[in-house]
């Protein structure tokens, strides 16, 4: 089993993987990074949004490292990142380190991923790991509050769960709001405005088994969304499930 660390090397030695089932019991987070013109803008979203954007740790300008993994370098530890300019994704690169600036504030946003464990734990199975795919994500109707310059729609994430397991699986996620807790939504996707569930906007496609319902949780792809729309000038964010492997083990965010 990877410890955290040994999944970090792996991804600064160059492997480019989803990161869903890797050191599990360790939370992961999303990364944002901005420039600090920005920053207050981004904590302020994440303060009107918490469950989107349940922030577990914010640095000072400049800083490459988190108290969430101490040792860690932001510019170089997860397998993939995206890089943004004007809301337009110009590169997926492997490491970030000839871009990072002084001037730059990283923003750790808590992770679904974080409970899949929990899930698993108590008997609900994960088809996303199941199937060694990434999680289906998808733009929705649902507007998050705007701060500032940053506004944008809330993203989900959808996982398959049997339809007698749904409130275990909502019981389960519930106890953990610093990594989006409850769902948000179950049933209908046509509710939250998607179009068609087989073309997930982030992510892959995920198969239901028979007697499956989909089950939908607020994502922390939501601020990538709202770079998309607000078009800040740069910014560096972790590519959709490609996350930050923290030190921190998810027991840590789940209340009794």
């Amino acid at each position: 089993m990877l410890t955290p660390g040994d999944a970090r090397a792996q991804y600064r030695g160059g492997l480019v993987v989803p990161t869903s089932g890797h050191a599990p019991g360790f939370t992961q987070a999303n990364l944002v990074v901005l420039p600090r013109d920005w920053a207050y803008d981004m904590l302020l979203f994440g303060q009107r949004n918490p469950q989107p954007v349940p922030l577990l740790d914010v640095t000072d300008a400049g800083s490459t490292s988190t108290a969430l993994a101490p040792g860690a370098d932001l510019r170089t530890d997860l397998p993939q990142y995206r890089v943004w300019r004007d809301g337009e994704l110009v590169d997926e690169p492997a490491e970030v380190v000839d871009l990072w600036r002084d001037d730059l504030v990283s923003f750790l946003i808590g992770c679904s991923f974080s409970f899949e464990s929990a899930l698993i734990e108590a008997g609900v199975p994960v088809r996303n790991i199941e199937q060694g795919r990434n999680v289906s994500m998808y733009r929705t109707n649902r507007e998050c509050r705007p701060a500032g310059r940053l506004s944008g729609p809330l993203v989900v994430s959808m996982r398959p769960i049997p339809a007698a397991l749904v409130a275990t699986a909502v019981q389960v996620t519930a106890r953990m709001p610093r990594v989006h807790g409850a769902p948000v939504h179950v049933g209908s996707p046509e509710a939250l405005g998607i179009a068609d569930p087989a073309r997930p906007d982030f992510g892959d496609a995920v198969e239901a088994a028979p007697g499956d319902v989909p089950v939908y949780w607020a994502c922390g792809v939501t601020p990538q969304a709202a770079l998309m729309d607000s078009r800040p000038p740069f910014a560096i964010t972790h590519a959709p499930g490609h996350m930050f492997v923290t030190d921190v083990p998810d027991a840590v965010y789940r209340q009794p």
